[in-house]
């Protein structure tokens, strides 16, 4: 039997909870020159539209219902989880943007766009702390998970842990990086800057 989709993922409140805490510390913590310098109310509306897209490929979910035309068909296609809740799909998007299709340079602006992508990221990342995890490497089928939250016994924790996570979003100060008191291996901050550069500021 199919597992209902409430029962199974993340909900809508927690996703867009969850993204709008990760855009606000995204732009405190200044991940790109372009958060740091962009728009607030485009960061944050970027963030959380796209804190919800992942699953457009659930007839069920909120977009989902309201967009059936376009995703009954991707539903068919990739199942719920697959696709749109791998790298592939934001690496595609980023690409997509880069090469203008469809003219969305003109269309989105910038900052909203890195938004976008840390929305879409945080939503990723909220469904791996879920028993279900997401298919990161897709099409490989592996699943990658920290199973934390089970939805199935109630939405109570997942949303003590959302709030947790924007009352820390909302209180970090600017300019403060995360990190600033954890040990991170040099090689580690090198990988960091190469993605930061190469994928999240498109020329």
């Amino acid at each position: 039997m199919t597992k209902s989709f409430t029962n199974t993922n993340m909900t809508a409140e927690g996703h867009f909870i969850f993204a709008l805490a990760s855009t606000i510390l995204a732009k405190k913590t200044s991940i790109t020159s372009t958060l740091a310098q962009g728009d607030w109310w485009h960061i944050i509306a970027g963030g959380l539209l796209a804190g919800i897209l992942p699953d457009i490929d659930h007839p069920k979910s909120i977009l989902g219902q309201r967009l059936t035309w376009l995703s009954i068909p991707i539903s068919r296609v990739f199942g719920h989880r697959g696709f749109t809740h791998s790298l592939l799909a934001i690496i595609t998007g980023i690409a997509l943007f880069i090469l203008g299709v469809p003219s969305s340079k003109n269309l989105i602006p910038l900052d909203a766009w890195h938004g976008i992508i840390i929305g879409y990221l945080s939503h990723i990342i909220a469904d791996m702390l879920t028993p279900a995890g997401v298919p990161l490497l897709w099409p490989c089928r592996w699943r990658f998970c920290i199973p934390i939250l089970h939805p199935k016994k109630g939405n109570h924790v997942q949303r003590l842990l959302c709030i947790i996570l924007l009352i820390f979003a909302l209180q970090h100060q600017t300019g403060t990086p995360i990190t600033q008191h954890l040990s991170i291996p040099d090689t580690i901050h090198v990988f960091w800057k190469k993605i930061r550069h190469s994928l999240l500021q498109p020329p």
